[in-house]
């Protein structure tokens, strides 16, 4: 039961809810909103907690699910024109009540997403209505608008991509040309979307605020990444410098119809590299992972953004060779009757019904006095036609105009004939199908996000160094709250911390107001994976083996892990430890070896030179330089 139940609620959330349609790019409760709009529509603004209210005929999820799907649509700005306070997609600020605020359709909506002749219709959840399957929509809407959505098992995240690109995609589909489509935001912004992979899973892009620097100590914001507010990123820039990641003195939130964040700068700090840690540190950049699912054939399907304009630009063509085979239809019916109208009334024939005494007698006298003119129609005349005839009134029959009436036919016959040829040439009729809506829809859609590649910021280097770090050598804790303790060296709050200790254990930690860095440490620095520091170490192996000597680097590391760099056991005693910028230094690197008073040993202190051994990895076990006790090891006067 818990198998089926769960299955069930599955295939209903993905189908019903979270993931649109390719068909027409909507989720279903921007379907039935949209159909519902249509309904009432009569060219004026309609409250929108009428529409709530007029929608839920068809949707069963309650008038708060309604209300706040009326106002994403309303703020992508396409298919909804506004009125009143419907929010700010820059600050996040609310739309205003349902009771407050009004919408109708915009023309570009009634041109590409209605059409009752060419929709699929289904019964409302309660029986009592019927609604779209689908709209018969003739424009990727789902690109253009965006589609975010979690399911059961899956997830759906489209971004918004330009109107007028998406036209000359469908155009180049229709041409069958290649063409590139990236995503283009409300909010602008700067993009690098060289790992955009075409919106598949896999994907990702990085997004960027338009930060201008301006004269004397001050940054400003004009454009945020899409998905960020002005408050959140305002937020995040103070959050940053509470941490110490970034040194700023203000920030200010001047934004109205456009982003305006100021940010002011302490003395001394450098704007450009003050830019870059906003970069690494704050939401002035976000990277964003799509993933491009939709409804196609009744389930899922991941379909990357390329195939989904080729798939809606083929559907528009479909849809368009549907409505050219019904109009042409309905001209050439309008044909058919108008020239039976003309025959009839211009031959007389009603005359022969006046001494009919029958209705299947008045039918047989009409169909009679056709008989002669039948071949000049294109099809057959059936008993429904005749009926029509004689529905004509004879204030019509006494005013009928006959050089009227051919003027009508041959306009009938002109779009019939026009007709006929959009649907030989279906392909170049959708093309100017696709270039009117950019005519007409396309001025003020211009892209407005700024497409560039640009590298990542290192964060190591654009942090704000402005702490210390201290240590308490007795306790053997460092970081930068021990303000009491020896101070080692300027850090930031984002280092790491290498310690080496006297029995010979290495371990990197994460900086912090105090941490354990190892009893008796001999060496706490800051760790630094891009610098190549060379490590020199003589150490006894245990309480009564030899000494041994060893030059190496540390390499990677895992946080918080305990490396022995001497594997003597208990008793390992470090006896010498130093630190080089360079593998020459090192080399040259000269130490005194002091050795305890031995029966029988002559030369108690001999020189030592670490360029006699090879560099190593610091796992590797040192050289043995001695078997003897040492007493002391320490540096050399630069005359030996």
């Amino acid at each position: 039961m818990y198998s089926d139940y769960f299955i069930d609620y599955a295939s209903y959330v993905i189908l019903e809810r979270a993931v649109p349609h390719l068909a027409d790019g909507l989720k279903p409760v921007q379907r039935r909103i949209l159909h519902s709009m249509r309904q009432m529509e009569d060219g004026r603004y309609t409250k929108v907690a009428n529409i709530v209210g007029d929608t839920t005929k068809y949707h069963p999820h309650g008038d708060s699910a309604i209300k706040d799907a009326i106002v994403g649509l309303g703020q992508k700005e396409l298919l909804i024109d506004t009125q009143g306070n419907w929010g700010n997609i820059l600050t996040g600020d609310p739309a205003a009540a349902a009771r407050y605020i009004e919408a109708r359709l915009t023309p570009f909506a009634l041109e590409v997403a209605f059409n009752p002749k060419t929709t699929e219709w289904t019964a409302s959840y309660d029986g009592r209505n019927k609604e779209p399957v689908t709209l018969p929509m003739k424009f990727p809407l789902v690109l253009a608008q965006g589609a975010e959505g979690i399911a059961v098992g899956l997830a759906c995240k489209i971004l918004p991509h330009n109107f007028i690109e998406l036209l000359d995609a469908c155009i180049a589909s229709l041409r069958k040309e290649s063409f590139e489509l990236y995503p283009d935001f409300p909010t602008g912004g700067i993009m690098d979307c060289s790992d955009y992979k075409d919106g598949l899973r896999g994907g990702r892009i990085r997004v960027r605020a338009k930060v201008e620097i301006e004269k004397g100590r001050l940054l400003r914001v004009t454009e945020v990444p899409f998905g960020v507010t002005t408050k959140s990123l305002a937020e995040s820039i103070v959050a940053a410098n509470e941490k110490g990641k970034i040194k700023i003195s203000k920030v200010d939130d001047f934004t109205a119809a456009t982003a305006d964040i100021t940010i002011q700068l302490p003395p001394g700090v450098d704007s450009e590299k003050a830019r870059d840690a906003l970069f690494a540190f704050t939401d002035c950049e976000v990277s964003i992972a799509p993933n491009s699912c939709v409804i196609a054939d009744g389930k899922p399907a991941f379909l990357g953004v390329s195939e989904i304009v080729r798939r809606c630009a083929f559907q528009t063509k479909d849809l368009l060779k549907w409505e050219l085979e019904i109009r042409l239809g309905e001209l050439n019916d309008k044909w058919h009757f108008s020239s039976l109208e003309k025959i009839f009334i211009e031959n007389r024939i009603y005359r022969d019904i006046e001494e009919c005494e029958t209705w299947e007698a008045v039918i047989e006298a009409i169909d009679k006095g056709l008989d002669p003119f039948k071949k000049l129609l294109k099809r057959e005349v059936t008993r429904d036609d005749i009926i029509r005839l004689t529905e004509i009134k004879i204030k019509r029959i006494s005013k009928y105009d006959s050089f009227r009436a051919d003027e009508e036919i041959k306009s009938l016959e002109d779009a019939i004939a026009e007709t006929e040829k959009n649907l030989r040439n279906l392909t170049r009729y959708s093309i100017r199908y696709f270039e009117n809506l950019k005519k007409k829809y396309g001025k003020g859609r211009e892209r407005k996000t700024v497409i560039e590649t640009f590298e990542a910021v290192d964060r190591t280097q654009v942090v704000a160094v402005n702490e210390t770090l201290y240590l308490d050598r007795k306790n053997g804790f460092a970081g930068w709250g021990l303000k009491k303790e020896e101070a080692l060296t300027k850090c930031s709050r984002m280092d790491d911390i290498i310690s080496f200790t006297q029995e010979g254990i290495m371990r990197v930690v994460k900086i912090a107001e105090k941490v354990f860095v190892g009893q008796k440490p001999i060496h706490v620095d800051i760790f630094r994976k891009g610098e190549e520091k060379i490590y020199s170490m003589i150490y006894r192996e245990g309480r009564d083996g030899p000494v041994l000597a060893k030059r190496f680097k540390v390499g990677g590391v895992t946080r918080d892990k305990e490396y022995e760099l001497a594997k003597g056991g208990k008793g390992t005693r470090v006896l010498y430890f130093a630190v080089h910028d360079s593998e020459e230094e090192s080399a040259a690197n000269t130490v005194l070896i002091h050795l305890k008073p031995a029966l029988r040993l002559r030369n108690v202190s001999r020189p030592f030179q670490f360029g006699e051994i090879a560099l190593k990895g610091r796992a590797t076990r040192g050289n043995i330089i001695t078997k003897h006790g040492v007493d002391r090891v320490v540096r050399a006067p630069k005359d030996i």
